[in-house]
């Protein structure tokens, strides 16, 4: 397994792929993977667009994730702008990326790629913030919700209806950059 930065471009030949991977992942009908393959192709024009994806040693897509720099006029943004107060727009909203899509398709899940993903995604993040929204689950049961909470993602919005989708979900956030990873001890050091 390999992971890949990916320009617009790369996401955009793989699109079949991409939404292949989207739709096993959240267990969405055709006719919504259908408008996400619409939505998916102009959000690669997005200021900031960042993706990288998880291939097998064959070149079969295994995982995504892309985001990119949120702002006004945009529907997520302007859905959680709304139901955020003032001084949570100022400390969320002002200068954010948006992970927007992270997935992994369900056979090759729970081997780390998500958390390659979403670091190398962070990584080569713009903003002074990131913000992500993901399907209510049990915390202690939902690899996604775990993932989040590893990288230090806290509660913005709890129980957030988006509309068109009768789902709860949680808006989560975090500061940036991440810090830099702590390398090894080496042996015989604590």
């Amino acid at each position: 397994m390999r992971l890949v930065r990916w320009t617009p471009d790369d996401l955009l030949r793989r699109l079949d792929d991409v939404v292949a991977v989207y739709g096993e992942a959240m267990g969405y009908r055709a006719d919504l993977l259908e408008a996400r393959r619409g939505y998916i192709a102009t959000h690669v024009r997005r200021p900031g667009f960042r993706a990288v994806a998880s291939l097998t040693s064959e070149g079969h897509l295994a995982g995504f994730g892309y985001g990119y720099v949120g702002g006004p006029g945009q529907w997520w943004h302007d859905q959680v702008w709304r139901a955020l107060d003032q001084d949570r727009r100022k400390r969320w909203l002002t200068d954010c990326f948006e992970v927007v899509e992270l997935h992994v398709r369900p056979p090759a899940q729970g081997h780390g790629l998500g958390a390659g993903q979403l670091r190398a995604l962070l990584t080569m993040a713009e903003g002074a913030t990131t913000l992500l929204s993901t399907p209510e689950a049990d915390e202690s049961t939902s690899r996604a919700w775990r993932l989040y909470r590893r990288f230090g993602f806290v509660d913005v919005l709890r129980d957030f209806r988006f509309p068109g989708d009768e789902r709860p979900f949680g808006v989560l956030g975090r500061d940036l950059p991440l810090p830099a990873p702590t390398p090894p001890a080496r042996p015989g050091q604590p």
